[in-house]
């Protein structure tokens, strides 16, 4: 393999983590991503093949990339997603590979995708009542979620991460947000809770009704204590992680677990991002907010090089801004939803 310099913004953030869309398509309608009618997708013929997710990726990987996280959309929608996986497993030096999934028909197929090289998920999951689901989602699968989510743990692609975001007045009550981090802590699986973010269709987002990382742990405490981890330890991860015991222990007493809290709105974490984006289409994204994109569909397809490809990707890299700028007043959504962005 040709190695190249990594891939190093013009503020000295290195980037290791490869997000790749496999597909736009998704078998949920959850409210803070899409209307229940859905969206257009995006055309077939514009999808990139197995084969040119592969070599992109092995580009990425000569720059440094040391995980590649399989995203959509639902990744479990797309026909050949464990030939993906085995492509990816195959590079030199392999990448660790991820993947998140709402689950649906993870059951089927999380042995499979083991083998082939998948190493754990991340797995949506934004209450454990079939009827709040249904509000959320708009289908009735929360059945279908939760196998899943088992079957991943039971395959081996652990940690099992559990995702959840929370919508005021729908699963936001207390008893429910604990009643969630008690289902990961019996199981052994890592809760994350997340800020809705600006990335739905809709446009709908309403910085006054999201819920912040400081009331996600507010309803957490009413449960549980959480103990913050030392801020060393969370190196690039988005997530701020907490020790959790049951109320009133001991704070030097073994935690029962942790969970995590990703505030990408109140407390964003930019400056430690080491992120970059390949959507479904072949676009690369060096931010998940980015308001432009760079096109390595074409020139892969027309017989760019490899070196060809490394220059567009560094290019995008470089001109990465410093932050989101989600607070900023003239901020303006991406005009891509999280769907055809990938996660």
């Amino acid at each position: 393999m040709v190695t190249r310099d990594p891939l190093v913004d013009s503020y000295g953030r290195v980037h290791r983590d490869l997000r790749i869309s496999v597909t736009d398509r998704c078998s949920l309608r959850c409210t803070y991503c899409m209307p229940e009618d859905g969206v257009p997708w995006l055309p077939r013929a514009t999808m990139l093949t197995t084969e040119e997710v592969v070599r992109l990726a092995d580009v990425a990987v000569s720059m440094g990339i040391e995980e590649v996280r399989l995203t959509g959309g639902e990744p479990l929608l797309r026909r050949d997603l464990v030939d993906v996986v085995a492509g990816l497993a195959a590079l030199d030096p392999a990448p660790e590979i991820s993947m998140t999934t709402n689950a649906i028909g993870l059951a089927k197929n999380a042995a499979a995708l083991r083998e082939a090289g998948l190493t754990r998920v991340n797995v949506s999951l934004d209450t454990l009542r079939r009827d709040v689901f249904i509000a959320l989602a708009k289908r009735d699968r929360l059945a279908d979620t939760l196998a899943g989510v088992h079957a991943a743990a039971a395959a081996g692609l652990v940690p099992v991460k559990i995702n959840t975001v929370l919508m005021r007045g729908v699963n936001d009550a207390d008893e429910d947000v604990v009643a969630l981090l008690t289902f990961a802590l019996e199981h052994g699986y890592e809760l994350r809770f997340i800020e809705q973010m600006p990335l739905d269709a809709q446009h709908g987002w309403d910085r006054s009704q999201m819920i912040s990382g400081a009331e996600i742990l507010a309803k957490l405490r009413t449960g549980y204590d959480l103990t913050a981890q030392p801020d060393e330890a969370r190196g690039s991860a988005p997530a701020e992680l907490f020790d959790v015991r049951p109320v009133g222990a001991a704070p030097a007493s073994e935690p029962l677990g942790t969970v995590g809290a990703i505030a990408s709105v109140t407390m964003p974490f930019c400056g430690s991002c080491d992120r970059v984006r390949l959507t479904a289409d072949g676009m690369i994204r060096n931010c998940l907010f980015a308001a432009g994109e760079t096109d390595l569909r074409t020139p892969l397809r027309e017989g760019a090089s490899d070196d060809e490809l490394a220059t567009l990707l560094r290019a995008s890299i470089t001109a990465k801004l410093p932050g989101h700028g989600i607070n900023q007043p003239d901020f303006l959504q991406p005009p891509r939803p999280m769907s055809a962005i990938g996660g």
